[in-house]
């Protein structure tokens, strides 16, 4: 299913993302910003991964939120295999979005003429190469190939709040054309409430098992680096974690499952008490010292390209991608998270459509290698005279921590996920997975 060539490849995402913004701050900074990137005013997403960020922000809905919880998802049926074909309706969809945003050539083409594949599966998305037919050439600055977002959660309005998903389109196209404006993602050519138009960057897949190259986690580690340094016009508050953490376990415990076998497993989980463990959790991270930065929420390896055709005389070769997760918080996430990747494989083709191996979680060396190249990166920007050694062990503690609160919040998220999402993944074995991991990790960093 998977080739070895991926457009902008997509991970996780559940088009809910937190960024704190105020709306009036916001919103009259959204014209000058956009077009300035250069893309079209309802332009808010990024091609790069597949879907619609929210905002993580308290005013955001949980992904539970407009869903229709009648019946469990029926992801665990697809046990013989992915999805490959497209199908019509998104097909029909796809055509008339490329039309109406890149206009030029894609006016001129039929329907049957219209090229979709599927470039990859997030885990609460689908990612999309669109392309216009060989013989038919782009007539001006139009793409010839674009990579479509296709997001499933998007636009729920909530209650009586009708601005939010509205408010979340704004936010996240603020934050994805200012990226793209300083080249650290792909351009954006449209947004719309089921999903946006990016930039095609050809590229090849990175699978899970680079992240541990050293060359490669060297390159992440300063790529991070230059992320947490940037300065956004976004409230600076660090809400998101436990705003989302909170948020979507107040969704967990509302939930019914019909299904037997999301039942047998959603009670399993329940006796683990996550209530007073999210309260321990609070408690051990509140005495953990991690400064806040602008964070990317989910380094993972489905969200950083290997870039293809660039100057072969850099040395780097790398670009992060997929912001819906992106906010102000602490930098401790960002690291353990990172680390927490290094153990799942998503491209796994068999039941449960991933693959953990605990063993990959980074050794002490390993940690240390990207640490340092990220402190040398960060110290191009910052006056650091404390002691290098000290910083280190103090951020190893950090890292483990933190890593602790990525089990918790994707545990949860994919508890939510069984019971809505109709992507073909195991949702609940991988929540029962990321909570195991939560108390290995406990008992080595508590």
């Amino acid at each position: 299913m998977q080739t070895g060539r991926n457009a902008t490849s997509g991970g996780r995402s559940d088009g809910d993302r937190l960024n704190g913004v105020d709306k009036p701050e916001l919103l009259s900074s959204v014209p000058a910003v956009i077009a300035e990137a250069g893309g079209p005013p309802a332009d808010r997403r990024r091609v790069g991964s597949a879907l619609l960020v929210n905002d993580r922000n308290l005013r955001t809905p949980s992904p539970l939120c407009g869903a229709s919880c009648d019946d469990d998802s029926e992801a665990e049926s697809f046990r013989d295999g992915r999805t490959e074909e497209v199908d019509r309706d998104t097909r029909g969809r796809a055509f008339t979005w490329c039309r109406d945003f890149l206009s030029g050539s894609w006016k001129t083409i039929r329907e049957d003429e219209f090229q979709i594949s599927i470039v990859s599966g997030g885990l609460s998305n689908l990612l999309y190469l669109c392309s216009l037919p060989e013989h038919v050439q782009p007539e001006g600055e139009e793409p010839h190939q674009v990579v479509l977002g296709r997001s499933y959660y998007s636009m729920k309005m909530c209650g009586e709040n009708n601005l939010v998903g509205v408010d979340s389109l704004v936010l996240e196209s603020v934050m994805f054309a200012i990226l793209a404006e300083r080249t650290l993602g792909p351009r954006l050519y449209g947004i719309f409430p089921e999903g946006r138009l990016e930039q095609y960057l050809p590229n090849t897949r990175m699978r899970t098992d680079q992240l541990s190259h050293p060359a490669i986690s060297a390159e992440i580690a300063t790529k991070l680096a230059r992320f947490h340094n940037m300065i956004m016009p976004f409230n600076k508050e660090p809400k998101w974690l436990f705003g989302t953490i909170d948020r979507y376990m107040d969704q967990v415990l509302k939930l019914n499952f019909v299904r037997e076998a999301h039942l047998k497993k959603f009670k399993k989980l329940m006796k683990l008490d996550l209530p007073a463990e999210l309260e321990s959790l609070r408690a051990l991270l509140a005495a953990t010292p991690s400064p806040v930065v602008f964070c990317h929420n989910d380094v993972q390896e489905g969200n950083i390209l290997i870039l293809e055709e660039q100057d072969h005389t850099s040395t780097e070769k790398l670009m992060l991608i997929d912001f819906e997760y992106s906010s102000y918080n602490y930098r401790g996430f960002d690291f353990g998270n990172h680390f927490c990747e290094w153990m799942y494989d998503y491209t796994y083709d068999q039941w449960p459509f991933y693959k953990a191996t605990p063993e990959n979680y980074p050794t002490r060396e390993q940690q240390l290698h990207f640490i340092r190249n990220y402190l040398s990166e960060d110290r191009r920007h910052t006056d650091a005279t404390t002691d290098q050694t000290q910083i280190e062990e103090d951020m190893i503690i950090e890292a483990n921590r933190y890593a602790l609160a990525s089990h918790f919040l994707w545990g949860l998220w994919s508890i939510i996920q069984a019971k809505i999402s109709k992507i073909e993944f195991g949702y609940m074995d991988y929540a029962q997975c990321r909570f195991d991991a939560y108390f290995k990790q406990k008992k080595l960093f508590s």
